[in-house]
């Protein structure tokens, strides 16, 4: 019996992902039809809760596709050549995330057409217009950053535009913590210890992401990832595993410092259903403690445990934006310290959030946008990371 060629196979295969990602997007399209027809009275958002699971996913996206460039930031700024080889496709993957995120962002308004009047009348004083600015810097330094590395005659710019996105993926990131830093509307924001901590979170998920980009692309190929090589991002992403439980630990213990902030901690960490669970066995347990023990006990962390440990990774990531997102905007303002207030516009009252069908479809479909622009980029340009065969440093 004739078999077709292997190569006929992988060929097959990528273009049935291709398509099962396009039809997602398609999927997605119909949920921003329906919510800009119907109105966001199909979703499970209200007054009270106006950032849904669509923000959950466009956040991860963006925080991720800034997160994903410390592995080009290793190689061009600190000279480490096994990163140096990894930074187009940190730079793909950056790009791709990006746009998956600001998909989902915009289409979640319910009018994306009003960005037309953003961009028209820049407001200095808003934090959301400074990430406007933030978000179209990403995309254009990338672009030179990628250009630099992949067209010989550009590669002496290649450190100067590696260093200028090492600055501005941190300046970007600090932005989207101060999205939520400078809300005083709800109780669970309005500290100064979001932006680091969104840096430092950044740093788990996207090295995650790449991981298991970067696993995906070698097994595509029958390739082998030098074992030096995945040793050293495996200890790597233990440490910012740690750096990130540290810093999440830090900012609730700074908000159960303070009197007015405490009825908040006890209701997202022990009395608010599903937001405990979600951080606690969600994010702490299932996405940092579990990973941790992969990557760091003897004789586990070889392997599809490491790649299992950056998916748990990021199952925790968004097990926290949901706990962060949702939990911060499900609990009432305190208006008056010592008073109960009550109102028929829920003043006083926990919200509750049940998110349906279309937002997930939302969400699904800015993911399957970043895996397109991911798979389609990794096929048609050199974006396979080609390590040398003695690295030294």
């Amino acid at each position: 019996m004739n078999t077709l060629p292997p190569m006929y196979f992988k060929n097959r295969l990528y273009y049935v992902l291709l398509a099962a990602a396009g039809l997602v997007v398609l999927t997605g399209l119909y949920a921003v039809y329906m919510m800009e027809h119907h109105g966001h009275i199909i979703t499970g958002m209200n007054n009270q809760i106006m950032w849904g699971i669509p923000h959950v996913f466009a956040i991860f996206l963006i925080v991720a596709a800034s997160g994903v460039l410390n592995v080009a930031s290793i190689g061009s700024v600190f000279g480490k050549a096994a990163y140096k080889a990894r930074a187009p496709l940190a730079g793909l993957l950056s790009i791709a995330m990006l746009a998956g995120g600001l998909a989902v962002l915009m289409l979640d308004l319910g009018r994306p057409d009003r960005i037309i009047v953003a961009a028209t009348n820049y407001n200095i004083t808003s934090v959301f217009a400074w990430n406007v600015v933030l978000y179209s810097g990403m995309f254009s330094l990338v672009l030179i950053y990628l250009w630099t590395m992949m067209e010989r005659r550009m590669n002496p710019w290649s450190k100067a535009a590696g260093f200028a996105v090492f600055v501005w993926r941190f300046v970007l990131t600090t932005g989207t913590g101060l999205i939520f830093a400078f809300l005083t509307a709800r109780q669970a924001y309005g500290s100064a210890m979001l932006a680091p901590m969104f840096i430092v979170l950044s740093f788990a998920w996207g090295l995650a992401v790449f991981m298991l980009a970067q696993t995906a692309i070698y097994a595509w190929n029958e390739k082998l990832l030098d074992p030096a090589i995945q040793q050293r991002m495996k200890n790597l992403l233990a440490i910012f595993v740690l750096g990130s439980l540290y810093m999440v630990a830090t900012y609730h213990l700074t908000n159960s410092y303070f009197a007015h902030q405490s009825g908040f901690e006890q209701f997202i960490l022990f009395e608010g259903e599903i937001y405990p669970n979600l951080f606690w066995w969600g994010y702490v347990c299932f996405g940092s403690l579990l990973p941790l023990l992969l990557l760091y006990f003897p004789g586990i962390s070889k392997g599809i445990s490491i790649s299992v440990a950056a998916l748990l990774v990021i199952l925790g990531g968004f097990a926290l934006l949901y706990v962060f997102i949702i939990g911060g905007q499900a609990y009432p303002l305190n208006i008056f310290s010592g008073y109960t207030v009550n109102s028929s516009f829920g003043d006083g009252q926990i919200s509750s959030y049940s998110p349906s069908l279309y937002e997930f479809l939302l969400g699904f479909g800015g993911l399957s946008i970043a895996f397109i622009i991911t798979a389609s980029g990794a096929r048609m340009l050199s974006f396979m990371p080609i390590d040398k065969p003695c690295t030294s440093d």
